[in-house]
């Protein structure tokens, strides 16, 4: 039936929604945006500091917003590059939504920022979930997380269209098992490219900031596989009532979220969801500016 089906589902496609329009206002402004996925201790700030001077360097017009639960400590690290940066707050909240960054973006990000990099919250669960309107999304591993990453986070690795593989001047010391890694990424992400990176030795630096440019000029980016399934799903899904896009309510009262207490629930106990990005679970598939504060409110 219909009503199964729970809220998480909404709020996903009102992200999705957002992110259309976003992507929308970043064209406009001739802005491309990097979505940055990984676990925290990745080394993705570090990363993504060297990455920005390199731009800069290079005379590329290049911003970064960074989203944490707490503390405005990786937008201070990241703003040694020269570049503008700004700080997002989220209030708890494990992920960025589309909504919530174009928010934050409005009146601060600079004219002719040809590259905007957005480091997600360290998560790879929530943030695999939610479309930021990006051009390119990259998921990140350091060599110490081990070689099954991608197959134990099949969503973020699966939708990714550039992996990165972090820290690699120390993989020889952790034992990481690069084979193991690549057919991991292989099979959640047939084709994929890998690139390997060291913010300390500068390893890759040049390569990830080639692709990312070429991204901007228009290559065409790898498409996953499961990106492809949620596409012909949601072509698919339709009741045939001319209702269109739907809350499925588990409780009755029509508001979708099962119980009636606002949160992302299923309305069957399981309480808050994740998972694939707007997919049913049957489906494969400068000085920083102060920090803001996120959440879903307007």
């Amino acid at each position: 039936m219909c009503r199964t089906v729970d809220l998480h589902q909404a709020v996903l496609a009102r992200n999705d929604e957002n992110a259309l329009a976003l992507r929308g206002y970043l064209g406009d402004r001739g802005t491309v945006a990097v979505n940055l996925l990984s676990s925290p201790g990745s080394g993705k700030t570090a990363l993504l500091e060297q990455l920005l001077a390199r731009a800069v360097a290079a005379g590329v017009p290049a911003a970064a917003v960074t989203a944490d639960l707490a503390t405005e400590n990786d937008a201070t690290r990241l703003a040694r590059s020269g570049a503008p940066v700004r700080q997002i707050l989220t209030d708890g909240l494990c992920h960025l939504e589309a909504g919530m960054l174009r928010r934050r973006l409005e009146g601060w990000m600079p004219e002719g920022t040809r590259l905007l990099f957005v480091e997600n919250v360290g998560n790879l669960v929530c943030p695999a979930s939610y479309d930021l309107g990006e051009t390119l999304r990259i998921a990140l591993a350091s060599v110490t997380e081990g070689e099954d990453k991608p197959v134990k986070y099949p969503t973020a690795f699966g939708l990714a269209q550039l992996v990165v593989i972090t820290k690699t001047d120390i993989a020889d010391a952790v034992g990481f098992d690069r084979e193991a890694f690549l057919r991991g990424v292989e099979q959640v992400n047939p084709g994929v490219p890998v690139l390997e990176t060291s913010a300390r030795t500068g390893e890759g630096l040049d390569a990830l900031l080639a692709h990312v440019l070429r991204a901007a000029d228009g290559e065409e980016a790898h498409v996953p596989v499961l990106a492809r399934e949620h596409e012909r799903y949601l072509d698919s899904h339709d009741h045939g009532d001319g209702t269109g896009p739907h809350v499925h309510d588990g409780d009755g009262d029509g508001d979708g979220d099962g119980d009636g207490d606002g949160d992302h629930d299923h309305g069957d106990g399981r309480g808050p969801s994740s998972g694939g990005r707007g997919r049913h679970d049957d489906v494969p598939g400068a000085a920083p500016v102060p920090a803001e504060t996120g959440g879903n409110a307007p």
